[in-house]
């Protein structure tokens, strides 16, 4: 909103022609949905913790420790991340991009469902929330509306198209099938995260960086300069995303200050449901939906250990891990929770770079 505002009035106060630049405002909405985030936390933890007496419920199953160390820290803190990095993108960016909506629409869609998730866990005192049909049903129908969207932003020439890394001048066809493929980045894009989010600081570092990576990649893929000699399929005003995107990480690294270990507050499913579509929407608008697999290896990690732990246990009646996702079967081996968190971390930056080094190696 202040992006057209300020814009209007560059004519008359040339000074504010520096709000045309598209790295200018990526920078500011980075540190709007900062200070917005940093700022609202201690006043909602305060009063999570006065609605929410007990705190996010405890998995009986989970590490021992966990009952002793999180016990009573209140949940749903991803509410704080979506009005930061709403702040961010609707103040600073271009609202007549197409590609901004269908990103605000996945991300507070997302966040819905989530909430409807932590509500019911603490209202119910439960770690089991609403019923995973029906999350997953919601979650198909507002991905649906996003990838039709990002379709139609997109025009008939690249709507139905699939960018491969490492190859250059070549884009796969896959006709209608892009809907269901757009509906399962984005879905899996959620859950996935959702599954990192296990212990303090784990998720949101990981999102933060991926944002940044994707953030390159957005406005490399919007640059008609930059594409032609990285030889990317340029994607007309992907670029815009990098001011999405730097939302999530300012208001990431706002909500991290109090999400540190120890937590003073978790993001719930509020947070990483909302955060791993965004993340999934921006691939699926860049054509980089396999470029986010390898950028965000470590969330396919953790989802490939909750899927052959369950299907090792159902065959064979034994678990290939001592509890997963994998975070925990590190915990159950003895590693301290600080130690986790950080080895993780150093992974998700050496696979952002990964993910950065396909732009060029093709």
């Amino acid at each position: 909103m202040l992006y057209h505002l300020l814009t209007s009035l560059s004519d008359e106060y040339t000074f504010l022609n520096v709000f045309s630049y598209l790295t200018f405002r990526t920078g500011v909405s980075l540190f709007t949905a900062f200070i917005i985030s940093f700022l609202f936390v201690p006043k909602i933890i305060f009063m999570l913790k006065a609605k929410q007496k007990k705190g996010q419920p405890i998995r009986e199953d989970g590490p021992e420790s966990h009952i002793l160390t999180k016990q009573g820290t209140p949940t749903m803190g991803g509410f704080l991340i979506l009005l930061g990095l709403s702040s961010g993108t609707l103040l600073w960016a271009d609202l007549s991009n197409q590609y901004i909506w269908a990103c605000l629409l996945v991300t507070t869609g997302f966040g819905f469902i989530g909430f409807l998730d932590d509500y019911a866990k603490v209202t119910r005192s439960s770690s089991a929330g609403i019923s995973g049909r029906i999350k997953l049903l919601l979650e198909i129908l507002i991905s649906l509306a996003a990838v039709l969207i990002i379709m139609d932003a997109a025009g008939p020439d690249k709507s139905e198209m699939l960018a491969l890394p490492f190859v250059k001048n070549f884009m796969l066809d896959l006709g209608w099938f892009m809907i269901p493929f757009g509906i399962f980045v984005l879905v899996g894009a959620s859950n996935s995260v959702n599954l990192t989010d296990g212990l303090d600081g784990l998720a949101i570092m990981p999102v933060i960086i991926a944002a940044g990576t994707f953030a390159i990649i957005a406005y490399v893929v919007g640059n008609t300069v930059y594409s032609g000699y990285l030889n990317l399929t340029y994607v007309q005003g992907t670029g815009e995303l990098a001011v999405f995107l730097a939302a999530i990480i300012g208001a990431g690294l706002g909500f991290l200050w109090f999400n540190a270990p120890p937590a003073m507050i978790f993001m719930g499913d509020t947070g990483s449901l909302s955060l791993g579509a965004a993340l999934g929407a921006v691939s699926v608008i860049t054509k980089h939906e396999i470029v986010l697999a390898i950028v965000g290896g470590l969330f396919v990690l953790e989802t490939v250990s909750v899927i052959v732990q369950v299907v090792s246990f159902k065959l064979t009646g034994k678990r290939v891990f001592r509890m997963a996702p994998i975070h925990h079967h590190y915990e159950k081996k003895g590693w301290a929770e600080p130690t986790i968190v950080i080895r993780f971390w150093i992974i998700a930056v050496l696979l952002a770079l990964l993910g950065l080094a396909t732009l060029k190696l093709r």
